[in-house]
Formats: C-alpha cells, sequence, structure tokens
C-alpha cells in the first residue's frame, strides 16, 4: 500500500500497533491513528485555509486549515507534510515547525468519525498554491487576527479539528514567536 492508501493504528501513547486501509478505517468506529494539520502563512500574515473537495469522505466541502494528512508506516511527521502540501498545494519543501506535537482529536459527522493523534504544525511560504481539485475544492488567505475572531463567531463553518487547534494556536507562545518573526 502507499502511504496515502492506509493509515498507522496507534495507541494513546503513539505506539503501532498495525495499519488499516484509509477509507474502511473512517467509519463510526474510527481507530486512533496518526495524522498531522499544517497552517500555512505568507509574510503578510495571511493563513491558507482550503475546503475540503466534494470527493472527500470526512467533512466534504468544509473549510479548514492548510493541509491535512496522514504519515506513512516509519514515515517522519515533516516528511508526510511536505508530501502532502506537495500534492493537495503545489507547494515544495518550506521550513516547519512542529507547534502541538501532542495534540490529539475525535470528531463525528454524517456518521463517520475521525481519531487521531495529531500534531500541528505551521510553515511560512512565499508559494502561490496550485490546487489538485481531487484534494480542494478551493483556497483562500485570510489575515490571522480576523481568523480568529471569523472561528470565535462561525466556529461550525469550519472544521472541528481546526477549531480545536486555534484554541491552542492563538496563545501559544512558540507559534507566537514564529508567527512574528516571519511576519516583521
Amino acid at each position: 500500500m502507499k502511504n496515502n492508501d492506509y493509515v498507522v493504528l496507534v495507541d494513546s501513547q503513539n505506539k503501532v500497533l498495525g495499519t488499516a486501509p484509509k477509507l474502511k478505517a473512517h467509519n463510526s468506529n474510527t481507530p486512533l491513528h496518526r495524522g498531522f494539520s499544517l497552517f500555512l502563512f505568507n509574510k503578510k500574515g495571511e493563513l491558507l485555509l482550503q475546503q475540503r473537495s466534494k470527493k472527500k469522505k470526512t467533512w466534504p466541502l468544509t473549510w479548514s486549515n492548510s493541509c491535512c494528512g496522514h504519515p506513512g508506516l516509519n514515515e517522519k511527521v515533516f516528511d508526510a507534510v511536505w508530501r502532502r502540501l506537495n500534492y493537495e498545494l503545489g507547494i515544495g519543501k518550506i521550513k516547519l515547525y512542529n507547534i502541538l506535537p501532542n495534540f490529539s482529536y475525535r470528531a463525528k459527522k454524517d456518521g463517520i468519525v475521525e481519531n487521531e493523534l495529531c500534531p500541528v504544525l505551521i510553515g511560512f511560504t512565499g508559494q502561490e498554491p496550485k490546487i489538485n481539485k481531487e484534494e480542494v475544492e478551493d483556497i483562500k488567505w485570510i489575515p490571522w487576527k480576523k481568523f480568529i475572531k471569523e472561528i470565535e463567531k462561525n466556529p461550525g463553518g469550519y472544521s472541528p479539528w481546526c477549531v480545536e487547534e486555534i484554541e491552542q494556536l492563538k496563545n501559544n507562545d512558540r507559534f507566537l514567536h514564529y508567527y512574528k518573526n516571519f511576519t516583521s
């Protein structure tokens, strides 16, 4: 199986239990597995948001953070992020920072559960995205502070993991340090 065909099943301590086909594993009783979330910013301090493809099994047409995915077995998180970033948005390798290495969440919609140990990373780019329509319906750049206010007013308009991750990022000292250094 290729990296994007399966998920790595883990216990709550992130010990590998095996693998499972990605589409079959995402159901009403999705087992805990590895994932990742990326928040990508430009020099203006804007966050790239992604509207998930209508073809997605989980949260189709929902707006979310810049890029999400699943690392393959023995694949390092940064390598998985670069792979998905290139595949979904046509963006090459960028500098990444793992801000929330132990983030996890569980969310349910339309009978499908997401259940992930999901490090949250940030990255900065000057590259313009070129979306892969198989993965991404649309994109938009939004100023960071405006996005925080938008999430507070309309959390249901975004993926639940994105909402939870924003809550933890917005006052995170490491995140704020990197964000200010890149955008100033």
